[in-house]
């Protein structure tokens, strides 16, 4: 047969697809030949939802919807993004099959490019030749029973949200939705001064390095400073050699929640668009909660510019993201990597601040110093501006100095009060004295603590070893570190009797049948003092006696995991049930602050669905075993 090169072409593009694959190749381009290969522009419709299905679609080249769209509305639901490799018009398999009949009222579904597509139709006629094989037979059947369940989990998801904001249309968001297309780009040949051209010109705070459309690197307005400026690079030189390689990416068909938790868990601003390895677009941050909240992006800008007049703002605008996280079901600990650097800029704000206000009357810092924060914000799990909990660590014990951090620590504190921060009613904040102190001063009250074991001194302690720097002096930070870690090397005794403490105060169980439930006299239980608490304490202890002195919880169990103190499969069960336990601790909390009702930690088991009931179970089984380890260590 003759050999159309068009036809051999499209053979090699589909044949070691599983609808093709196996054939001869005599017999492959004769079906090839039944086939046309057809071109969609951005945005075209591929399939129309009131003409008749004639075939199948093999995506050659780039991404395509399937959607119904919402006439009454003008918007469009999407039901599942197609890519290349994949098939469009299962729907109309049951009617080449003659298992069905089309309904004159039936509504299908469209089809639109998303970027511009390379398709292969494929008629039933080819189809029907192709039927027999058993591996088609297997292919199309697995394909149907993905996309089906990809389906129904999408259209799960879509009513669940819309119930959730109380909406009666239903969404879902894309990457491709928020994206910019139009991308900033240099070779990694071209220049430095090119790429900050670039920069300049297109508005914009990075630019891609791409070699042949694939993602090569990232430069960014940090990179310039850090490593042209300050290291005095010629402008002349390639922007390869200052580029981040190997940049973190993410598919233009993800979702909204899997860009936003990889900018922040990943700490970057810049995120590039791929498909089949080529760059198009990228998505920042700020287009992230822009397409949420045209509001939360003025949060940022409002921290950076508060003033003592505007402080108060800051909390609603914090508010406000917190909302709009807790909405989106942004995993918890996620929620918390975001909230926390919000609330550490407005509070690094209000220490800035506070230094200004005594510039202006003329005093001037006489030494360095560190400024932490304890309890919840320590943690790194504050979502609401409760109490304070802060002290200060400074240089030395000159009678100058102590004056100074005085009146800063009476400032910081009436600052944080007027951002919304009530005054500590146990006074533990750098405005008292015995929560400031040079680094002797705190040796010696660290000193205290640890050789009068008194339940008073356990609970400051308990309070106090959640610290975490958040401004200040990163050498001072070091010495503070290394002060405590010493103090622990002579510590056993001490650690004892904070696992004694715990043990009078052990995570209940709930192992029961979950069907037996409400039978139990125990009816709520307070996630706060019998679960988080019980909780923060193990940790803390077992983090202590190997060696860590402050961080997150999170920084501890990884730190754990490395020193093999957990297991692997521990740690990850570990993070799994604290998620669990803080998700139904922070939706309760929020839900009550926003209708206004008292705020309380009980949970009550009559308010839990069974889900909810049997994941509570599981958790707390972790956590009493996170407990277990501490008592096992100390044989209380």
């Amino acid at each position: 047969m003759d050999q159309n090169p068009y036809n051999l072409d499209n053979l090699e593009a589909v044949r070691f697809h599983p609808f093709f694959r196996g054939v001869e190749s005599d017999t492959a381009l004769s079906l090839i030949s039944l086939c046309e290969v057809r071109q969609y522009e951005k945005n075209e419709v591929m399939l129309k939802k009131d003409k008749p299905r004639e075939g199948l679609l093999l995506i050659l080249e780039g991404l395509s919807e399937v959607f119904v769209k919402n006439e009454t509305h003008g918007r469009e639901e999407v039901l599942e993004v197609v890519q290349k490799g994949e098939m469009i018009g299962f729907s109309s398999l049951a009617d080449f099959l003659g298992v069905s009949k089309p309904a004159k009222t039936e509504v299908m579904v469209e089809v639109k490019a998303v970027s511009a597509v390379r398709a292969m139709y494929i008629p039933f006629e080819v189809v029907t030749r192709r039927w027999d094989d058993p591996a088609v037979h297997d292919y199309l059947l697995t394909q149907v029973a993905i996309r089906l369940k990809d389906i129904y989990t999408s259209l799960a998801e879509q009513v669940k949200l819309a119930t959730d904001y109380g909406e009666n249309d239903a969404f879902m968001i894309r990457v491709q939705d928020v994206m910019t297309e139009e991308v900033a780009a240099v070779n990694p040949e071209e220049s430095i001064q090119k790429a900050a051209r670039l920069m300049h010109e297109k508005r914009t705070s990075s630019v891609l390095v791409v070699e042949n459309d694939s993602l090569k690197g990232i430069i960014t307005e940090r990179d310039m400073v850090e490593r042209v400026v300050a290291r005095g690079i010629e402008l002349s030189a390639d922007a390869g050699t200052i580029m981040t390689r190997d940049p973190v990416s993410i598919p233009r068909s993800a979702y909204y929640y899997d860009a936003i938790s990889l900018i922040f868990t990943k700490g970057i601003k810049h995120l590039p668009v791929v498909e089949d390895s080529k760059v198009v677009g990228i998505v920042t941050l700020s287009d992230l909660l822009r397409k949420k909240n045209e509001n939360v992006m003025k949060t940022i800008q409002k921290i950076e510019q508060a003033d003592m007049d505007s402080l108060p703002q800051v909390k609603k605008a914090i508010y406000e993201v917190i909302d709009t996280l807790i909405k989106d079901r942004i995993p918890i600990l996620t929620t918390f990597e975001i909230i926390t650097r919000l609330y550490d800029r407005l509070v690094c704000r209000i220490v800035e601040l506070s230094i200004k206000n005594l510039q202006e009357k003329g005093k001037q810092k006489p030494c360095d110093f560190a400024f932490y924060q304890m309890g919840s914000s320590g943690r790194g799990e504050q979502f609401m501006l409760t109490d304070q909990d802060h002290f200060l660590v400074y240089e030395n014990h000159r009678e100058e100095a102590s004056a100074y951090f005085e009146e800063l620590g009476r400032e910081i504190t009436s600052n944080m009060e007027a951002a919304g921060y009530a005054r500590c009613k146990g006074l533990m904040m750098c405005s008292e004295q015995k929560w400031r102190g040079s680094l002797a001063v705190w040796e010696d009250r660290l000193l205290k603590w640890r050789l009068q074991s008194t339940n008073d001194n356990l609970l400051l302690a308990q309070n106090f070893f959640s610290y975490r720097l958040i401004t200040g002096s990163e050498k001072l930070h070091q010495k503070f570190e290394e002060l405590i870690a010493e103090q622990m090397k002579r510590s056993r005794i001490f650690l004892y009797r904070l696992a004694q403490l715990e043990k009078e105060n052990p995570i209940p169980t709930l192992d029961q049948p979950i069907r037996s439930l409400f039978k139990l006299e125990r009816k709520s239980i307070d996630m706060k003092k019998e679960v988080l608490f019980p909780y923060h304490h193990s940790l803390q202890i077992l983090s202590l006696l190997h060696g860590k002195q402050s961080g997150t919880p999170i920084e501890k169990i990884n730190f754990l995991k490395a020193k093999r103190v957990f297991s692997e499969s521990f740690s990850l069960d570990l993070k799994e049930a604290v998620s669990t336990i803080l998700a139904m601790y922070v939706t309760q909390r929020w839900q009550q602050a926003k209708s206004g009702s008292e705020l309380t930690s009980v949970v009550s088991f009559a308010r839990l669905s069974t889900r909810e009931k049997e994941e509570l179970i599981l958790s707390l089984k972790t956590l009493r075993e996170l407990q277990s380890q501490v008592f096992a260590h100390f044989s209380v």
